[in-house]
């Protein structure tokens, strides 16, 4: 996997000593972007606005993409009650996508990008990595994000901490200090732990 660099001030949920050199502001509220669904119809993320959002960035040929596909759809129903939505955004050919998301029956939204997904991803802020993770609040604010293969220990801790920010136990700056933390202690530095 490639990292993505990201800037320094933005909260993600990669451990700092796995962070390149910054290169562009990371977006603080979802994007507008707009791309076809596996049925040819175009969508935006806004289309999910009042819902809890995790953004998932992948491709048929990535492994690790591959791999975390079976969390995200366990992901989606465990949190139906909080409304949790799973928006795939494929950044690959059309017709491989259609068909490994029937063989796999990916039942979350897919979007499809070959070149609109390298544009996507950019409208976050991130050089094209794969696979990353957003993860978005109701008002569709980017709470942070998740480069690399997203793990099920990891996203719990995210999705608790944005349905406490939803439910306005705790403010953006400090859901995301906790996810940062969390996720330090979940996946500490080599020769650290």
């Amino acid at each position: 996997m490639c990292h993505s660099r990201s800037a320094d001030s933005y909260p993600t949920s990669v451990p700092a000593q796995e962070q390149p050199a910054p290169s562009r502001k990371i977006t603080v509220q979802l994007p507008e972007i707009r791309l076809p669904g596996i049925d040819g119809t175009v969508h935006r993320l806004a289309d999910w606005k009042g819902r809890p959002l995790l953004v998932n960035f992948w491709a048929t040929w990535c492994e690790p993409c591959r791999r975390e596909m079976p969390l995200l759809k366990s992901l989606r129903r465990e949190h139906a009650a909080d409304r949790l939505e799973i928006v795939g955004i494929a950044v690959d050919y059309p017709e491989d996508v259609q068909k490994y998301a029937h063989a796999q029956g990916i039942d979350y939204p897919i979007l499809i990008g070959d070149q609109g997904g390298l544009s996507a991803a950019n409208a976050f802020g991130v050089d094209t990595v794969l696979p990353f993770s957003v993860f978005a609040d109701r008002q569709g604010r980017v709470v942070t994000l998740k480069v690399g293969e997203l793990h099920q220990d990891e996203a719990e801790l995210i999705l608790e901490r944005v349905r406490e920010l939803d439910a306005g136990k705790l403010s953006l700056e400090l859901a995301r200090e906790q996810i940062s933390e969390g996720i330090r202690r979940l996946r500490p530095a080599p020769g650290t732990g």
